[in-house]
Parts: structure tokens; C-alpha cells; sequence
């Protein structure tokens, strides 16, 4: 009975706990807050999109996205918009808190919306489509191309939401961006505050289409809960960014060369193959030249050869050359928000080198040092003649009786050095003068 009712109780804990996650609470009345705080990548994305069919499922009275992005994926931007387009209930886009931004892809996500509103002291814009392609990028028909696609694709969210064109194809085309009271004058946005309470009342009762028809958004009486990332989507969100995952990288290239060098040692190849493999999970979503993670790989190689061939230096020296170049043009984009801090670079190229070095110094003296085990950790060792040697007789050494050969006459009694260990466990001596050492 008592192990039925700890089961009891932690099946009950464990349920209360899902339902802390998903508030059950009267889908009327409740507005769902949902932060688009970092970058806008394929995590975010589905975080985003599944609250928004969540809210309408559960028949909510809005979604009070809040934005502070420096922008991201293109892909991802758009699965965002078309949960927004396809959203039965109002969807306000909230720039918050002062000094944020919606930038970039922020921009579009926020056009989308049925309403905008701005805290004082924000942005808006900048839209101008960033290859992430790998290499030195597009020609300019190409460019041209996907300039005007992402106009036309402004434009269209813009006048979908009643919203100033030609604002819509200035942020795409000249990356312009806009202050709060400026985009309000500019007829971009619908209010400037920074009070939820004062968002919602302000909003109550406001016209948005769905379908055609006219509807009315009812806030007078909505109460906002915020929701938040489970923990899976947190962690893939957090290797997202871009010093996460080069680190995540490096780590794993640290742990395969232990492997590598040290085979059976499992925990660094397992460490490392988690690691890399979460590195790759990141890097898809960030503007990657192929080239900086072969430069990588090369140092990589070149770190492992330093243990297997004397170089003198040279080829350790030549992966540190690799590695730093590598990591210096590993992500292709202008975007500071894209790219690795250079003080990460730099501690971490030393970091890695440093290791390198010392296990492969660790790993040639090991190699180079006298064994000191089996057969050959004998060849030394000092024993006594337990019989008479002439070519052959009777040895105690290392605490056990031994046949042995010499070239000379050993007296029993006489100490004896081993000079080689033949496969037939035979020993082959000499006789041990303690005088000449």
C-alpha cells in the first residue's frame, strides 16, 4: 500500500507539473504572451507557431507577441508569418521592452500581425534580405532577384494589414529602420506604449478582417500569462547562437582527437561525438562557409600527424594556422548578431592549441619512454645466477625462477643482467658487475 500511494503521489507531481507548463484554463478572456527574444531560427519558429494554433484551439481572445529579434532565417520567418496569416484570433505584435528592436526578419513578423504596437525607445526595419549561403555570395541578377522578391513580399503583408507600402519596400530595399513615434506617424504601427494594460484597452474593440469580414477584437476584460520554452526547445535554442555552436564544435574535434590518439579511453569520443553533432544541428541554421570547417578539420589532421611524425613543430604549427583562419571566416555574414565574437575565437584557438600540443607532447614521451611491463620492461633488470651458466643454466629475477643463456660462464651466486627476453621466455644475460655502475 505504501509503494502504491509514492506511486500515486509522483504520478500526480509529475502531472501537476504538465499542467503548470499549459495553463487549462477558459479559453475567453485570455490573451497569450509569447517572446520572440533571440535570433528567429527553426526553434523559435516552432515554439511560436505551435502557441499561436494553441491559442486557437483553445478559442483565446488574442496573442500578444512580444518582439526583440535582430532578425534570422527566412525560412523560419515565414512559417511564423503563415501561423499569423492563418490565425483565426488577433495576433498584436508587441516591440518591447525600450530598446529593443524588431530588425530585419522582426520586421516582417511584426508587418504580419493584425496590430502592432511599440514600446518608446524602439525600432523597426532594416529588411533587407542577407544571403547565408556558403561562398562569396550572389551575382547581382541573383541579388536583384531576391531583392525583389522580399519587396513584393512586404508589400503584400502590408497591404494585406492596411499598412504604408512604401514604408514595406524601403525597409526591404534601402534597410531602413524606424523609430517608435516616427513609425506611428508613418502610419506603420497602431500605438506607442509601454504598458501591456494600456495595449489592451487601446486595442479593445479595434477592426481586423478575417476572411473578408470585419471583426472586432474583444480585450476589455483579457487577462495576459505568458508561456514560456520547454526545456528541449531551451537548450536547442542556446546552441543556436553562433559562439555556442562553434564552441560545441571545438569541443568535439578535442574530444575525437583524444579518441583518436588514446583509442579506448570512450568517454572523450562519446563527449565529442555529442558535441558535434549538436555543433551540426546549429550550424544549419547559420550562414556557414564550408571552407572555414574544412580549414578546421584540417588542423584537426594536422595535429593528429604531429603524433604520429617527427615534424620538429612544423605541423603543429601548421595546425594552428588552420584552425585560426578557419574560425575566423566560419561564418560568412555581415550580421553581427551571426557572427563568432573574436575574443571567443582568439581564447579558444589558443585554448585548443595549447591542448594539442601538450597531449601530443604527453603522447611522444609516453611512446618514447622505456616499457616497464610484460617482456621488455625486463631488459635490465638485475637478478642471481641460481645455478652455474655455461650457455645455459638457472636465473632469479623479478621474484621468479627463470632459464637463461650467456655467452660467458656465470658462477651460481654471481649477479646476472638481463639483456634480452627471448619468445621462449628465455632469458639471455650477462654477468652484472654492481662495481661498474
Amino acid at each position: 500500500m505504501r509503494l502504491v500511494s509514492v506511486l500515486s503521489l509522483i504520478i500526480g507531481f509529475c502531472f501537476s507539473s504538465l499542467m503548470a507548463e499549459e495553463p487549462q484554463l477558459p479559453g475567453s478572456g485570455r490573451v497569450r504572451l509569447v517572446d520572440l527574444q533571440s535570433s528567429v531560427n527553426p526553434v523559435m519558429s516552432t515554439f511560436i507557431v505551435e502557441h499561436i494554433d494553441l491559442a486557437n484551439r483553445q478559442g483565446e481572445a488574442a496573442v500578444l507577441l512580444r518582439v526583440d529579434t535582430p532578425g534570422g532565417l527566412d525560412t523560419a520567418m515565414r512559417e511564423i508569418i503563415q501561423a499569423e496569416l492563418r490565425s483565426q484570433i488577433p495576433v498584436i505584435a508587441y516591440v518591447s521592452p525600450a530598446g529593443a528592436r524588431a530588425a530585419s526578419a522582426g520586421a516582417l513578423i511584426a508587418l504580419a500581425a493584425d496590430f502592432v504596437v511599440m514600446a518608446p525607445g524602439t525600432n523597426i526595419g532594416a529588411a533587407h534580405p542577407v544571403s547565408i549561403s556558403p561562398g562569396a555570395g550572389m551575382d547581382e541578377t541573383m541579388k536583384a532577384k531576391v531583392v525583389n522578391d522580399a519587396v513584393a513580399y512586404a508589400q503584400s503583408l502590408a497591404q494585406q494589414r492596411g499598412r504604408n507600402q512604401e514604408w514595406a519596400e524601403q525597409i526591404v530595399r534601402d534597410s531602413l529602420s524606424t523609430s517608435a513615434l516616427d513609425a506611428l506617424d508613418f502610419k506603420v504601427i497602431d500605438l506607442v506604449t509601454d504598458d501591456i494594460l494600456i495595449l489592451l484597452r487601446s486595442l479593445h474593440d479595434k477592426k481586423y478582417l478575417r476572411g473578408g469580414k470585419v471583426l472586432r477584437a474583444d480585450l476589455q476584460s483579457a487577462v495576459v500569462y505568458s508561456v514560456e520554452m520547454n526545456w528541449r526547445q531551451k537548450i536547442l535554442n542556446a546552441i543556436s547562437n553562433p559562439n555556442v555552436a562553434y564552441l560545441l564544435m571545438m569541443l568535439g574535434m578535442l574530444g575525437l582527437f583524444f579518441e583518436i590518439s588514446q583509442p579506448g579511453a570512450i568517454l572523450p569520443g562519446a563527449v565529442g561525438s555529442i558535441s558535434l553533432l549538436l555543433a551540426f544541428f546549429a550550424l544549419q541554421t547559420l550562414p556557414v562557409n564550408y571552407v572555414g570547417i574544412l580549414l578546421i578539420l584540417l588542423a584537426l589532421v594536422l595535429f593528429i600527424l604531429e603524433v604520429k611524425i617527427v615534424s620538429y613543430g612544423m605541423l603543429s604549427v601548421g595546425g594552428i594556422v588552420s584552425m585560426s583562419i578557419g574560425s575566423l571566416i566560419l561564418i560568412d555574414s555581415s550580421e553581427p548578431y551571426l557572427q563568432i565574437s573574436k575574443a571567443v575565437i582568439a581564447a579558444t584557438v589558443t585554448s585548443c592549441s595549447a591542448f594539442f600540443l601538450f597531449a601530443g607532447w604527453m603522447i611522444i614521451r609516453a611512446q618514447r619512454s622505456p616499457s616497464i611491463s610484460g617482456g621488455e620492461g625486463m631488459v635490465g633488470d638485475v637478478g642471481v645466477a641460481v645455478s652455474d651458466i655455461n650457455e645455459s643454466g638457472k636465473v632469479f629475477v623479478h621474484g621468479e625462477y627463470w632459464q637463461a643463456t650467456s655467452s660467458e660462464f656465470v658462477e651460481a651466486g654471481q649477479q646476472i643482467r638481463v639483456l634480452q627476453v627471448d619468445r621462449g621466455l628465455q632469458l639471455r644475460v650477462e654477468l652484472h658487475s654492481p662495481e661498474a655502475e
